[in-house]
């Protein structure tokens, strides 16, 4: 990493940065950086990132992370003086995530975990900067039929042949790019193995359980799980899951690959049922064929990350879906054009 910014902040660049964990992380990194936002608005959208516009310490640059972006050439970015100062910190979260229309995007997928990944990765050796790579519990394979949680040394059983192989084993991929320039060039990297998240700003109508429940619990339709009554999973709230990154980034050496998510398992129709109560909805709940990007992951055993950083997640899920209802129902028509009959 270089020795500091020679201004008053940090230069960052968050990839991926309008999407749904992105846009959250740009706002809390701009209390202390000036943020470069890139995005192509695969599957994010300028809505989770309209507030922060106005900021002056933030930009956006429309770009694909597959092709080759030289900083200096944007003009709206001369303000950051990165030809004196560089950049700092890169977090790299640019990947599309599409139940519904995941096939649609298995290549940009590919790309993203691939060819994205190394071209940030050839951009933080540039700049000397520290390194985050949003890695997921995808790595791991399919839950463990003994139900324990995952360990960071574990290694997941999966075949990589198969649709999922795409996001499954480009997440591997990424990791081990990672690890690879950090042995090549001693880039300071760390690794945030992200399990399920919810929270606003989560795309709608595409297959992220969480918010199509609470937008279908308002308009009265059926509440979908993708899967039977027994489908099971951990959810961690996005604020929690920003904070884990933050602490990861802050350490002063890197600590291996850590998971940030939450250890406490819950069925999707029981909070599908909380949503239910909690919007007075009279909705039913009902089973469809599990989509392949929507399947039961495993748990993180939260052990590493408690012991090196002191993080643990603080929202419970009361209080997460809370939040989630109050920001759906406040930006309903806007995330949402109404149905009509």
């Amino acid at each position: 990493m270089s020795d500091g910014p020679i201004f008053e902040k940090k230069n960052v660049l968050v990839t991926g940065g309008a999407g749904f964990i992105g846009s959250f992380l740009c706002e809390h990194l701009l209390r202390n950086s000036k943020v470069i936002c890139l995005d192509n608005f695969s599957t994010s959208q300028q809505s989770n990132i309209s507030h922060l516009l106005k900021n002056p310490d933030f930009e956006f640059i429309r770009a694909d992370v597959n092709s080759l972006i030289d900083l200096t050439t944007y003009p709206e970015l001369e303000r950051f003086k990165i030809r004196f100062q560089g950049v700092q910190e890169i977090y790299h979260l640019a990947c599309p995530t599409s139940p519904k229309n995941f096939d649609k995007f298995r290549k940009d997928t590919l790309r993203a975990n691939s060819i994205g990944t190394c071209n940030m990765l050839e951009l933080a050796v540039g700049y000397g900067a520290r390194f985050f790579l949003a890695s997921s519990s995808v790595i791991y394979g399919l839950r463990p039929e003994d139900g324990h949680p995952f360990r960071e040394d574990e290694y997941g059983l999966f075949d990589h042949l198969t649709p999922r192989g795409c996001y499954d084993e480009g997440k591997r991929f990424a990791e081990t790019s990672c690890a690879t320039y950090h042995d090549v060039h001693g880039l300071d990297v760390r690794i945030g193995r992200i399990f399920r998240t919810y929270g606003p700003r989560q795309p709608l109508s595409d297959g992220h359980m969480i918010p199509d429940f609470v937008l279908d619990a308002i308009d009265s339709r059926d509440l979908v799980i993708y899967g039977d009554e027994n489908f099971r999973s951990s959810l961690i709230y996005v604020s929690d899951v920003v904070d884990g990154i933050m602490q990861l980034m802050a350490l002063s050496e890197d600590p291996g690959p850590l998971n940030i998510g939450s250890d406490y398992d819950i069925k999707l129709s029981d909070v599908a049922a909380k949503i239910k109560e909690m919007t007075g909805s009279q909705s039913n709940i009902v089973y469809h064929e599990r989509l392949p990007f929507m399947r039961e992951l495993g748990l993180p055993d939260l052990t590493k990350i408690k012991d090196k950083t002191g993080w643990i997640p603080l929202m419970s899920l009361e209080q997460g879906l809370k939040k989630t209802i109050e920001y759906t129902v406040a930006h309903k028509d806007i995330l949402r054009p109404p149905f009509t009959s």
